[in-house]
């Protein structure tokens, strides 16, 4: 076998991410756009206090159901000066847990795309909250973040200018941080 021959078989995988399949999918989305219309589901339960469990078993995606290996278990809950038993992470630190993966996800698989080796990567967040709109206690303090905040570290063989436009695309193509900074219509309602 040549040299050639094997490195035809290798997937080109940059950063965990398969580039030829990335962009196989962007070119059947293309050619099929009904496929790209997803829908990710998560059943919650109500355990005691400010404790409860999200389950997530399945999802819609590529026109049919999705089956999960294993279901995954979140449990929430508040710490005790917020008057819960510390189950699990708070809501809102969740929250913070969705935006870092989903824009480290979207900083990863583009610097892929770009060709980027991305040796590590870490960032941490903040997010600033006054319970006065969540008591209650004034209407025009917001109820949710104030403001959040994520520091972005990369360690890769590209310039610092590279780096910037690499992170700025996270924000920009992520789906979590698009559906926390424009309005998107969220119904809740009575189960009949």
């Amino acid at each position: 076998m040549t040299n050639t021959a094997v490195k035809a078989e290798r997937p080109n995988v940059v950063n965990g991410v398969n580039v030829d399949e990335l962009f196989g999918t962007i070119d059947a989305v293309k050619t099929a756009p009904v496929i790209a219309k997803f829908k990710f589901k998560a059943e919650n339960q109500w355990v005691d206090g400010g404790h409860n469990r999200t389950t997530i078993k399945n999802f819609y995606g590529t026109q049919q159901e999705h089956q999960r290996r294993e279901p995954f278990v979140l449990d929430a809950d508040e710490p005790p000066i917020l008057l819960g038993r510390d189950m699990g992470p708070n809501p809102v630190e969740y929250a913070l847990t969705a935006l870092a993966a989903c824009v480290t996800s979207s900083i990863v698989y583009h610097a892929a795309a770009k060709g980027i080796t991305i040796r590590a990567m870490e960032s941490r967040l903040e997010g600033d909250i006054d319970l006065q709109g969540f008591l209650g206690i004034r209407d025009d303090v917001p109820r949710g973040y104030q403001e959040i905040r994520m520091y972005v570290t990369i360690d890769a063989d590209a310039s610092p200018e590279k780096l910037a436009e690499i992170v700025a695309l996270g924000p920009q193509y992520s789906p979590v941080f698009d559906t926390i900074t424009r309005a998107v219509p969220v119904k809740v309602q009575l189960e009949k």
